[in-house]
């Protein structure tokens, strides 16, 4: 559970429904999110990180409820393997079916999903309603923020709203792993 005022979560979603970009700490990095249905949102998150857009970006939800519209058609095994690892430093990348835009899944057949165990992000996606995008706080090619600080050296006032916190006690960003294969992508 989240120790943040109802105020501070209150202001991150208000600026992501004006389309904002923010900045909030998960399990074991701050990350970037925004509003995965706002084209310009994200092509503006892409732009402050200088990342391709072909790689993808990752959805986070607070439960798998939040995912139920892009995991159905999963068969059992592949549920089952999302559950067992759920909530937690876990993305498994799913076939979308064409049910997220390319600005999500970049070049890809599939698209990285993961519900969190961190208090801030379940708040934010509880109180925001559904999925956001998640994506390391860091330029490309330049190591995660895992402090405060190193978000506003990275970013400065580029950001919309900035989520108190701290990150969580992972000691690297979360595992990804393909959800019909099982095999790691990034450990």
């Amino acid at each position: 559970m989240s120790s943040l005022p109802a105020f501070q979560i209150s202001g991150a979603v208000a600026s992501l429904r004006r389309g904002g970009v923010i900045a909030y700490p998960t399990e074991a990095v701050w990350g970037l999110g925004c509003d995965p249905a706002d084209e310009v949102a994200v092509n503006r998150l892409l732009g402050l990180k200088r990342r391709e857009a072909g790689k993808g970006l990752i959805l986070v939800a607070s439960n798998v409820t939040q995912l139920d519209w892009l995991l159905s058609g999963l068969n059992e095994q592949h549920r089952l393997r999302l559950d067992e690892s759920w909530p937690g430093p876990n993305t498994w990348l799913v076939p979308h079916n064409g049910r997220v835009p390319q600005w999500i899944h970049g070049d890809h057949d599939t698209v990285a999903v993961r519900v969190s165990a961190h208090g801030v992000v379940r708040d934010l996606c509880n109180s925001w309603g559904g999925v956001l995008v998640s994506t390391s706080a860091n330029r490309a090619g330049c190591a995660a923020a895992t402090q405060r600080f190193q978000v506003l050296r990275y970013f400065g006032g580029q950001l919309d709203y900035i989520v108190p916190g701290s990150v969580g006690s992972q000691k690297k960003p979360s595992l990804i792993r393909d959800v019909v294969s099982n095999q790691v992508i990034r450990s």
